[in-house]
């Protein structure tokens, strides 16, 4: 108890600062301190247990859409840093997205689905590895990491990407799909969604993201050193959720002429290719994730269960 009122005296300005940036004048964030005292304090002490500082710690940290990745992965990147004195880089597998260039190749040599950002397959896999990779060299030289621009569903421009200049002792690597398992074949057969039963009747695009599962994004999370699993209760809350930050992200690019904000039809639409994954998730994730961060109805962390200590 001792340290973690220590440390949430020391990181309590920062992060209730981050929390704030984060709300709408509609949107408040209920319960933040009882989330950091009860849940994210006590996991930045186990992350910095399990760290040493000859390699850096890969963290995994998955949920579903609008579970809040960013938001929970941002404050916790402040408490390693700020109490913990953890070189700390984080970033997003949706930053590794393939330029809609190279989407658009996919959709013509594969499936049409594929175009659509999201699934695996619609990443870079090299550009991962190469990240991986790097970061472990035991001569650390500077890396240069993509960013994604979402209101443009593309790539940013090399000029804002990441610069990483010194070794990181913790990466935090979170995204929807990290540590996603593939499923059975047989279980392909039956359409989960209208959009599977319209638009992929010959099972062809579920069955190749199912296989970029089982084979080159195995050998990538086969890389992270732990996974956390932010749980909701189940597909209908994440797109309830996920609307919001829609909404959000419309507030914070209205400026902007060519961007690509999604309407709620468009978003539920776009949500259909992510289900089948995350359903599966939903069922297999909590049997091998180092941590489950179990979520209730209101977006509020409400137990965490420790399969790994």
């Amino acid at each position: 108890m001792k340290i973690t009122d220590e440390c949430f005296g020391k990181v309590k300005q920062d992060c209730f600062k981050f929390i704030k940036s984060q709300e709408t004048s509609t949107e408040k964030f209920k319960g933040k301190e009882k989330m950091l005292k009860s849940f994210l304090i006590p996991l930045c002490a186990w992350i910095s247990k399990k760290s040493d500082k000859k390699n850096p710690y890969f963290l995994g940290l998955a949920g579903g859409q609008g579970t809040g990745k960013t938001t929970i992965s941002s404050l916790i990147s402040i408490i390693l840093k700020k109490y913990f004195k953890k070189n700390v880089f984080r970033v997003s597998i949706d930053d590794f997205y393939k330029t809609r260039k190279d989407r658009s190749k996919l959709s013509k040599s594969i499936h049409p689905m594929l175009m659509t950002r999201g699934v695996p397959g619609t990443h870079d896999l090299k550009m991962m590895q190469n990240f991986f990779k790097s970061v472990k060299q035991k001569k650390f030289k500077s890396i240069k990491v993509p960013k994604f621009d979402k209101s443009i569903d593309d790539r940013s421009l090399k000029k804002n990407w990441y610069n990483i200049n010194k070794k990181p002792d913790i990466i935090i690597f979170e995204g929807w799909c990290v540590g996603a398992k593939a499923e059975e074949n047989k279980s392909l057969k039956k359409s989960i969604n209208a959009m599977e039963r319209n638009r992929d009747q010959k099972l062809v695009w579920r069955k190749f993201v199912n296989q970029q599962l089982n084979t080159n994004y195995k050998k990538l999370y086969a890389q992270l050193n732990s996974l956390v699993y932010l749980k909701a209760k189940d597909f209908s809350l994440l797109q309830k959720w996920r609307l919001k930050q829609e909404n959000k992200l419309k507030l914070k690019n209205k400026k902007k002429s060519n961007n690509k904000i999604m309407n709620k039809n468009e978003v539920l639409e776009f949500m259909q290719t992510y289900q089948r994954v995350t359903e599966n998730m939903f069922k297999k994730a909590p049997k091998y994730a180092s941590i489950i961060m179990n979520l209730n109805s209101n977006h509020i962390i409400k137990s965490a269960v420790y399969r790994d200590r």
